[in-house]
């Protein structure tokens, strides 16, 4: 795969876009795999990655793919779902526990659901042991799209969910009486936090932490400790936000995208009082998927504090550059590659690391230039 250092412009909604001043050196850490989706790292170096089709493995430093681990529930693979995100406990060192998301089939029927697991990495890295479901999406729907599916662990150790509104279901979106089109914050053991805004409300279920959402397939800690996701619009409109507890984020009565095909959504408002504006969002779609702040200054200052997104539909790494809690400018990695950016993350290296959705997809770690 061969990467240029040379950036373009980028036009979007509504700021205006400067040109990278240096690129970094894309490094091939490991090939082979088959449409990856999320990656997790683990103390000693290695990495666990899934592949969308239904395999977890454990990759190591040297890059070299281990087996499929053994273990894995029955997954609904096909369209956008299959296994997706996958996430190491802050505590991996003492548990071996790792949380992973995936397209749960209902039993006996064709519906699916977003399922968030744990399981024990075994001591020979061979299989997942001690496997739990921890939370099932409701209600199950038959559709291949929009499961979300990103995992965040907050500093209190609980867990962040996305959730999908499943694209025929998008008006239970604004509905609190099920999953679809949420985000959720649960214990890691399932259960539901006392500080849940909707805890305690009749017709509300207790584990929605925000809602309004259309399809967040990026998801993680800001550096102040809050939760920041982005999902896709329509045709148009994709969105960043900082979801608080109990908002509304408006999907599908307000957007700034529209019909495939063109016509507006519902009335076509992209406002309406009691519901958020997003941070920022793009027209046209970028597809965006992985989300990381860069905590690290392995690339110097200036990227510090850089949030860094994937973009499936034009195959580059968004890095944005954010002044006074707004989007000032955004600047295109690694676009000559042309490859789809399903995942991004800070490694505990300090670098970034991506993941390209692809039949022979690769980890990537990006060298500082």
């Amino acid at each position: 795969m061969a990467f240029s250092r040379a950036c373009r412009l980028l036009i979007t909604a509504s700021v205006a876009i400067g040109i990278a001043h240096a690129a970094p050196r894309p490094e091939v850490v490991a090939s082979g795999l088959e449409n990856p989706w999320g990656v997790a790292f683990l103390p000693d170096g290695r990495f666990v990655v899934t592949e969308k089709p239904g395999r977890m493995r454990v990759v190591g430093a040297d890059g070299k793919l281990g087996a499929p681990l053994a273990g894995l529930p029955p997954i609904a693979a096909g369209g956008q779902g299959g296994l997706l995100d996958v996430l190491a406990d802050s505590d991996f060192a003492r548990s071996r526990t790792l949380y992973f998301c995936y397209s749960e089939p209902e039993a006996g029927g064709s519906a699916n659901g977003t399922a968030l697991a744990r399981a024990r990495l075994s001591v020979d890295s061979s299989r997942l042991e001690d496997f739990a479901v921890i939370f099932s999406q409701r209600p199950k729907v038959a559709s291949r799209n929009h499961f979300g599916c990103r995992i965040v662990e907050a500093k209190d150790g609980t867990l962040f969910l996305t959730l999908g509104d499943r694209f025929s279901r998008k008006e239970d979106a604004q509905k609190l009486d099920n999953h679809l089109g949420k985000i959720v914050r649960i214990g890691k053991d399932g259960s539901v936090p006392a500080g849940n805004p909707f805890v305690g409300r009749a017709g509300a279920l207790p584990e929605i932490w925000s809602y309004g959402h259309r399809n967040g397939q990026g998801a993680t800690l800001g550096p102040d400790g809050a939760l920041w996701m982005h999902e896709h619009g329509p045709q148009g409109g994709d969105e960043i936000n900082i979801p608080q507890a109990g908002r509304n984020y408006g999907w599908p009565v307000i957007t700034y995208g529209e019909n495939y095909g063109g016509g507006k959504i519902g009335d076509g408002l992209t406002q309406k009082a009691g519901m958020e504006q997003p941070l920022h969002y793009w027209v046209p779609s970028i597809a965006p998927s992985g989300m990381a702040f860069l905590g690290s200054d392995r690339y110097g200052a200036a990227w510090k504090g850089n949030l860094f997104i994937g973009s499936l539909k034009f195959g580059y790494l968004d890095r944005i550059e954010l002044k006074d809690g707004k989007v000032a400018a955004e600047h295109r990695l690694l676009e000559d590659g042309r490859a789809r950016i399903r995942d991004v993350k800070q490694g505990p290296d300090g670098l970034l690391y991506v993941l390209t959705d692809e039949s022979n997809g690769k980890l990537i770690r990006l060298l500082p230039d």
